[in-house]
């Protein structure tokens, strides 16, 4: 019966040992993810990316476009109450105008918030390449996001900037982030969900509808890829402050 005890007690230490052996790593995990959302060959070639969508703040609608040219720009474009506001941000600089919150005149983004914002230039996402871009993901174990098991996987982005991405188990869709950003001198946690997943034309996988961060609920109209981009239209213009 000893004998028999310590047999088992062997079995399952080695059994243990292989599903540690086995067990995910960060980099499989992302991996998995890129084949469940199209390949990384389809999102490397996106090299422009046009939102169109609306987002609900207390009872509002309240429309908007998201323009991305890859690594170069983005602008977003937002109407609300007959006013327009528009925030454009390069590579090396950006700007803000949002007269429905009292500006009266464009305003330079801070460095810092800019510093932490350039990811948002990726139209192919932080994850297509992740390593070249000097970004480091590890495996943080599993977690409940509602009723659903994900993997929890902690992105450091090269500005410093960290990100907790959940993936959910079944199907490897990114379906929730904590990101930790610095403002005013505080660090702030934004979550973000993701949901009502689509597949375009291209072949890339999209989440239609996305909730919390700084846009509410958001709900995608359109995505529209390697649509011709001018040239000039990250530039910050002086009749744009007219």
């Amino acid at each position: 019966m000893k004998q028999l005890k310590f047999a088992l007690l062997a079995i399952s230490i080695t059994a243990a040992g292989f599903v540690n052996a086995t067990a995910q790593t960060a980099d499989e995990i992302i991996q998995k993810h890129i084949t469940a959302i199209g390949g990384a060959d389809n999102w490397k070639k996106v090299n422009s990316l046009k939102m169109t969508a609306s987002s609900n703040m207390q009872g509002t609608e309240i429309p908007f476009t998201i323009t991305i040219l890859q690594g170069k720009g983005l602008k977003v474009e937002i109407s609300v109450s007959g006013m327009t506001g528009w925030q454009i941000m390069t590579d090396k600089t950006g700007w803000s105008y949002m007269p429905f919150g009292g500006q009266t005149k464009p305003e330079a983004i801070p460095d810092e918030t800019l510093k932490q914002s350039q990811d948002q230039l990726d139209a192919q996402g932080a994850l297509i390449d992740y390593k070249a871009k000097g970004t480091t993901a590890t495996y943080l174990g599993k977690d409940d996001v509602e009723g659903t098991d994900c993997f929890k996987v902690k992105l450091t982005y090269k500005s410093g900037k960290e990100e907790t991405m959940y993936f959910d188990a079944t199907n490897y869709y990114h379906i929730r982030s904590v990101a930790k950003v610095k403002a005013e001198g505080k660090e702030i946690e934004i979550t973000s969900n993701y949901s009502d997943f689509q597949k375009l034309p291209e072949g890339i996988v999209y989440a239609m509808s996305q909730e919390g961060g700084m846009t509410g609920q958001m709900k995608i109209k359109s995505v529209e890829i390697n649509k011709p981009i001018p040239d000039d239209f990250f530039v910050y213009k002086e009749d744009a402050k007219k």
